[in-house]
């Protein structure tokens, strides 16, 4: 390869995509964790009245899918209000640690558990998708509901997702997706580019959060070519399950 090559990838490598801007990449998660910083206090709230609620049946779908048992442990990355892992205990998991690389989430997270009475079984932790704070091989299942496309480096997550793993270990990730009906994805896109921002500013304060939002979930791969990269990560017998018409997919894998 010329100096100049080298050069060029060198600089593409050094910058990454916030929504639709390109920055640093070293800047990403300073940005992002500006972001939920912001919309911390009102992002469960925000969640249910963008989403109609439906959200929670998502979320519902990745649980019933994993199916948790007695004895079974979970990480769940990027949880930090905690939905997934109520969800988990509730339905007979044994102990989930929630990592988050934003602290106001996991404090509200914490708040949540103790409103809720739940003292035992889970655990909150402050870390990087891409570099989680655990031994390798140590849980039975990781999941992320919403978080992985905001990420810096895609593969490095699924990589830390596969190393914490233990053999026959079960990675389920919910994540916004690419709509399969195109009438549904005209509506989609009009509510995404005009309603999402403005009903963000009025309840959360906060229009360019929910800017971001609409254009992160465009920059994220689509279904197919997250599976590829899952495969990539050195997982395998790769699922998809589209919801709603696509608006958000579950994907499901194990390391072998």
């Amino acid at each position: 390869m010329s100096a100049e090559g080298t050069k060029n990838r060198a600089s593409d490598e050094a910058t990454t995509h916030f929504g639709y801007r390109e920055v640093p990449a070293a800047e990403k998660a300073s940005l992002v964790r500006e972001v939920f910083d912001n919309v911390a206090p009102r992002y469960d709230l925000m969640n249910d009245l963008m989403s109609f609620g439906v959200h929670r049946l998502w979320k519902d779908a990745l649980i019933d899918w994993l199916a948790p048992r007695p004895g079974m442990t979970l990480v769940d990355v990027g949880g930090g209000t905690g939905d997934i892992a109520f969800k988990f205990l509730k339905r007979g998991g044994s102990a989930v640690q929630v990592v988050d690389i934003n602290e106001e989430m996991l404090a509200h997270g914490r708040d949540r558990s103790l409103d809720r009475g739940i003292l035992d079984g889970i655990t909150w932790t402050h870390g990087n998708a891409e570099t989680l704070p655990l031994d390798d091989s140590s849980v039975d299942a990781y999941t992320s509901a919403f978080c992985l496309r905001n990420v810096t480096h895609l593969e490095k997550a699924l990589s830390e997702a596969r190393r914490v793993l233990k053999p026959g270990g079960r990675v389920i990730c919910l994540e916004f997706s690419h709509v399969t009906l195109p009438t549904l994805k005209k509506l989609y896109d009009a509510y995404s580019f005009s309603v999402l921002p403005n009903l963000g500013e009025a309840v959360a304060g906060d229009r360019d959060a929910y800017t971001y939002l609409a254009e992160s979930i465009r920059k994220f791969p689509n279904q197919a070519s997250f599976g590829t990269m899952i495969e990539a990560a050195g997982l395998a017998q790769v699922k998809v399950r589209n919801l709603s018409g696509g608006i958000a997919a579950l994907h499901s894998a194990w390391r072998i």
